[in-house]
């Protein structure tokens, strides 16, 4: 599932080319996807201008004229596509099966933004411009892990006394949004931290941060901010907007890396992989404490 580089990196892509847009039709070839489309969909959508887009967690936030948000999840196989109305080929160039092209925007300009998903996780929701961040996909979530608020006194107060490991903790997005399993594993190899570590000592106790807490905040940051500047990882379905391959899976450095030499100098140990909650973990055991 992509998750916040790769969402990232689709909203800085579709940005450029939406913004200011007026959307002069949406094709709607499915009532539904994840979830049940909006009624009236494509009439809702007419006529409509972007003012803005932006993202919060792994969701992409479009900001319409008449006070709504469309809200887009990206699922697991989801991805938007840009072409030009002259030559709808393009609108294909990321390899998507057409097929699987469920909704197509039209947009005053020429250009064409197809929304392919062929498993059909993702979803589309139109919400009030007010009231969107209380909406149930929002309402809960935790801080933006490339904001000021993501900080060591943050983190260690939303870890101290918790009896789960780090990798949980990273992955719960009531405590960080948009954090997945392949940013969890890189930020904490690059803090030096195994997995499985208590998230508790992340504070001392009187609740501080420990500098545990201050290496994984920068470890977490930097990782984001590498894998957006490298168009985020692609893994299996993941592409840019215009078609391109994210290439930060070339610097992962235990992700997906069991059984090879860890890329950390000087320490010669052998990247592992273990399943923890049913996900698969990736660290070098001999340099992660």
């Amino acid at each position: 599932m992509p998750e916040l580089p790769e969402v990232e990196t689709v909203v800085r892509g579709l940005a450029p080319v939406m913004t200011g847009a007026r959307i002069l039709q949406l094709e709607q070839r499915r009532g539904d996807l994840r979830f049940p489309l909006p009624p009236r969909f494509p009439e809702r959508m007419a006529g409509r201008r972007i003012l803005s887009l932006g993202r919060r967690a792994k969701y992409i936030l479009m900001h319409l004229d008449g006070d709504e948000v469309l809200v887009a999840h990206l699922g697991m196989t989801g991805r938007f596509t840009i072409g030009r109305a002259a030559n709808a080929a393009l609108t294909h160039a990321a390899g998507g099966d057409p097929r699987h092209d469920h909704l197509v925007f039209h947009l005053s300009g020429g250009a064409v933004v197809t929304f392919n998903d062929a498993r059909r996780f993702g979803y589309l929701d139109l919400l009030p411009a007010g009231t969107w961040a209380a909406h149930k996909f929002f309402a809960k979530l935790g801080v933006e892990p490339l904001s000021g608020d993501f900080t060591p006194a943050y983190l260690a107060a939303k870890a101290a006394g918790r009896k789960v490991d780090l990798k949980a903790l990273l992955l719960d997005q009531h405590v960080i949004a948009g954090v997945g399993n392949i940013y969890a594993s890189e930020a904490l190899f690059r803090a030096g931290l195994k997995p499985v570590r208590m998230a508790s000592t992340l504070a001392n106790r009187l609740g501080r941060p420990t500098a545990r807490a201050a290496a994984l905040v920068v470890a977490v940051r930097t990782v984001l901010e590498d894998a957006v500047a490298a168009g985020g990882s692609s893994l299996r379905n993941y592409v840019q907007a215009n078609g391109e391959l994210g290439y930060f899976q070339k610097a992962h450095a235990v992700y997906d890396r069991a059984g090879e030499r860890c890329r950390r100098e000087g320490c010669g140990g052998i990247v592992r992989r273990s399943v923890q909650a049913g996900r698969a973990t990736f660290h070098c055991p001999r340099c992660q404490r």
